[in-house]
């Protein structure tokens, strides 16, 4: 079943999540030493996936701003915001949206994006193959009971961004056969995505608040400038000569 990877991805960050609230309460001090380790660890990981495609920075740095361009025509944040305050009204608490939406954004990100999230999606759909997705699914087990205990029970609700995302990547390319298995095109979104990690661990550190969400954009964006960059390229050149 090619879907079988993302389903028990999604249930793990269920479960973790699960685990997290039922976790006794922990001191703030020690709630806010773990979660200044975390927030490093995330910045380092963020980086480290940035750095591993420095061939295409002019595309990444273009991603970032046509993405932030239309993150914040669409104001992604503000819908996301509005989804915290709702799923925080249904609960029942009242400690107010920004607890929730956070929690919910900052897990959303560290689950979806990555390279194994779309590398896994990828290969159980074209090969029926789910090892990455439950190595990933494992991972996610851990972060989610961490970030549970830390952050709230927002952390579940990123079960069903990672659902639909790695569930739609796995179906089309079920379909599309190995019209999505490109390497270079992975590389360049996870680049991206990798600055959009490290601007979570900023935002765990209230270092700043970054507009995280409204940046979401310029993974698909850095898509479409990877799959049209020869193109340009190529006419470029003939323009040159001509």
């Amino acid at each position: 079943m090619f879907l079988a990877g993302t389903l028990v991805n999604t249930f793990a960050i269920l479960l973790g999540a699960g685990i997290g609230v039922l976790v006794p309460n922990i001191p703030e001090r020690v709630k806010t030493t773990v979660m200044q380790g975390l927030s490093l660890t995330i910045i380092v990981i963020g980086l480290s996936m940035a750095l591993s495609d420095t061939k295409d920075i002019l595309i990444v740095i273009l991603s970032l701003v046509l993405g932030a361009l239309l993150g914040e025509w669409i104001n992604i944040e503000g819908w996301l915001d509005r989804i915290g305050g709702w799923a925080e009204r249904r609960s029942g608490k009242n400690s107010g949206s920004s607890s929730v939406s956070d929690a919910f954004v900052t897990a959303s990100l560290v689950f979806c994006v990555g390279s194994m999230a779309v590398v896994g999606a990828i290969q159980s759909g074209l090969e029926g193959n789910n090892t990455t997705l439950y190595a990933k699914s494992m991972l996610d087990f851990v972060t989610s009971t961490v970030f549970t205990t830390t952050m709230g029970f927002g952390v579940a609700l990123a079960a069903i961004p990672v659902l639909f995302y790695e569930g739609l990547i796995a179906t089309i390319s079920y379909f599309a056969g190995n019209a999505l298995n490109a390497p270079a095109v992975i590389a360049c979104m996870t680049a991206v995505g990798g600055i959009l990690i490290a601007a979570i661990g900023l935002n765990l550190l209230g270092v700043r608040k970054i507009a995280v969400g409204n940046l979401l954009p310029s993974m698909f964006v850095a898509i479409g400038l990877k799959l049209i960059a020869p193109i340009l390229t190529h006419y470029a050149v003939t323009l040159i000569h001509a």
